[in-house]
């Protein structure tokens, strides 16, 4: 693994090469909420499978999340600014748009959670660079957008309980890593409040894989993805939820294969 230098003030980017490499384009790795290239593809085996494929790979955390700095200004988390970003430490990596002939061109994307929404708009906006994605636990439903602010400040300042169910989990989930910076990420919560995924808004044309486990309560609502694109399949892994999906080897086997 080398770091390097992020595209964006703040971003830390990572690249994990392969002993020998397979004449594919590298595979970008975008995390979920609260997570980090570290927590997310690295302790989780990814990077390692990946490698072991001979898949160059490349991968950043999310402003406001691992080794990137967390801003409180919302311009720097809104997912339009994060793709800018990401497309940038693509260039900066020298990822080729596709050619005909050239089977290492492109760059294929990996996203999770969070991850599956910003890669599903970035196939759809780059369809230049982007050959095959993989989107777990992928959402068409902004759970973020829906995110209690005013509930989950007044829990930090006083205890109040939080009614919400899916704001409590987020909320959770966010506090879990001691690294995290909370009110960094409620900053990305409003950031992503001013645009909301509509996955209508612009859909990727180039073959998906979606996958979720069986007991994700947004299993069954990804069909709506699927339909969108007419080029996507789907995967459903028997036991696993939207948290430990990532770790599980049929949902890196079935990638790695498809992304092949």
């Amino acid at each position: 693994m080398h770091n390097i230098e992020g595209a964006s003030a703040g971003l830390n980017v990572a690249a994990f090469d392969p002993d020998t490499a397979a004449d594919l384009p590298p595979v970008f790795l975008i995390h979920g909420f609260a997570s980090s290239i570290d927590l997310n593809w690295v302790k989780s085996g990814w990077v390692a499978a990946l490698n072991r494929a001979g898949r160059r790979v490349l991968s950043v955390d999310l402003p406001g999340h691992g080794k990137s700095t967390s801003p409180y200004d919302l311009d720097s988390y809104t997912p339009g600014k994060i793709r800018a970003d990401l497309l940038q430490v693509l260039i900066d990596e020298g990822v080729r748009p596709l050619r005909d002939g050239d089977p290492s061109s492109g760059v294929d994307l990996v996203g999770y959670s969070l991850g599956s929404r910003l890669a599903w708009e970035f196939g759809a906006t780059q369809p230049e660079l982007v050959r095959r994605m993989v989107l777990g636990g992928p959402n068409p439903h902004d759970v973020l957008a829906d995110f209690d602010l005013a509930a989950a400040q007044n829990f930090l300042n006083d205890g109040t309980p939080i009614a919400d169910k899916s704001t409590a989990w987020l909320l959770n989930m966010a506090q879990l890593v001691p690294s995290n910076d909370v009110f960094a990420l409620l900053a990305l919560v409003q950031a992503v409040k001013l645009e909301p995924f509509d996955p209508t808004d612009a859909v990727p044309k180039m073959p998906i894989l979606l996958v979720a486990g069986d007991l994700d309560e947004r299993a069954k609502a990804m069909t709506l993805l699927a339909e969108l694109s007419g080029r996507a399949e789907q995967r459903i892994i028997a036991g696993r939820t939207h948290e430990n999906i990532v770790t599980s080897r049929e949902f890196k086997d079935a990638a790695i294969e498809f992304l092949g």
